[in-house]
């Protein structure tokens, strides 16, 4: 048993966890932030997506103590439901999702790719980018479009700080 320590969120969380304690579960049943999905727990789906340090991370392949004095981002910390995210707006008004489980991962991904790549995307570097998220339900195409609509907001917001 060892104690982490981490920002989640913006806010200082700590919690006494097993070594093999993963991420995605110090997420889930000690800070109660479901929105954090476990679909696989092999790596291959995408729905526990978070950013630690600002990277995308998998949070079912990363053990809790590792992110101990990180900073982590859920999708519970991502917009609000006054104001909502770019891409989560995009989200919304493009139907980009349908069950929604694996919709927290996609928006993560989706702001992480923007964020690495710069605004703009196009639909075949999207694509390329999502294969590491799983969506059983929607065949991708809607994703794909609320991902471009939120980079091409995301820009005009850039050129307006400009």
């Amino acid at each position: 048993m060892g104690q982490v320590t981490m920002t989640v969120n913006g806010k200082t969380v700590s919690g006494t966890v097993e070594d093999r304690t993963l991420l995605s579960t110090f997420i889930r049943e000690n800070l109660a932030l479901t929105g954090t999905h476990v679909g696989c727990d092999t790596s291959q789906c995408g729905a526990c997506l978070v950013h630690v340090d600002g990277k995308a991370v998998k949070s079912c392949t990363m053990l809790a103590a590792q992110a101990n004095g990180g900073a982590v981002t859920t999708i519970e910390g991502v917009g609000t439901p006054a104001e909502l995210h770019p891409v989560q707006k995009a989200f919304k008004e493009n139907h980009g999702l349908q069950c929604g489980f694996c919709t927290p991962g996609m928006i993560m991904s989706a702001i992480d790719m923007i964020n690495r790549l710069g605004p703009n995307l196009d639909e075949d570097t999207i694509r390329h980018e999502l294969e590491g998220n799983i969506c059983r339900c929607t065949g991708y195409h809607n994703i794909v479009k609320a991902i471009k609509q939120a980079s091409e907001e995301m820009a005009d917001v850039l050129e307006a700080a400009e």
